[in-house]
């Protein structure tokens, strides 16, 4: 197609790896569109996306500086599905109107698009590509534990509420395993690069 910039999906579990994956590409000049940094972005303090999720939730999940309070708020969706799905109908609009936004004048030979709930919103047919960061559970749950400081059966939770590795892998065309070290992980992603620079870049 004349004009397309062919866009690849990276995804993976919470605490697989994603943004280290995307720092890698980064360092070939590849566009990285982050919807978690989209996410961050629409929701802060006087932006309309807070307001609406004030007032679903109520100022408990707003920090002393009228900022929100990630935390708390992640706590809230966790243990009530209703207001998990409600949140999302707040902001999965917002962010891909921005996504959207950001791709198009984003340019680049391809870019990435970090998408971590790429297989629970089944959105992985409008990408020419679905790269999976994957690693064992062992390692996702001590990665996560690690990382936001939280107990483990929070981080068992937060797993769990998830797609199951299985049906990430199902719909991957790329996996990237990061279990092993930095030195293994930009090679893998070194490779990829010119992979999808041969393939990917053909299809523009």
């Amino acid at each position: 197609m004349s004009g397309h910039i062919p866009r690849v999906a990276l995804t993976g579990g919470i605490a697989s790896g994603k943004s280290a994956v995307a720092m890698e590409f980064s360092k070939f000049n590849i566009p990285i569109i982050d919807t978690d940094e989209i996410a961050r972005d629409v929701v802060s303090v006087g932006k309309p996306a807070l307001k609406s999720i004030v007032d679903h939730f109520g100022s408990k999940v707003l920090t002393a500086n009228s900022a929100l309070d990630r935390k708390q708020l992640r706590e809230v969706i966790f243990n009530n599905p209703v207001d998990k799905q409600a949140l999302e109908s707040i902001l999965h609009p917002i962010i891909r109107a921005e996504q959207l936004q950001r791709a198009n004048i984003a340019g680049g030979p391809y870019q990435i698009h970090v998408i971590p709930l790429l297989t629970e919103t089944g959105t992985y047919s409008q990408y020419d590509r679905v790269l999976l960061v994957d690693c064992p559970r062992e390692i996702q749950l001590q990665r996560l534990i690690s990382r936001d400081g939280i107990v483990v059966e929070l981080a068992e939770r937060m797993i769990a509420a998830q797609a199951s590795r299985e049906r990430r892998l199902a719909i991957a065309d790329d996996v990237i395993d990061n279990s092993g070290d930095q030195q293994s992980l930009s090679a893998a992603v070194a490779k990829l690069h010119q992979k999808y620079l041969k393939d990917l870049a053909n299809r523009a």
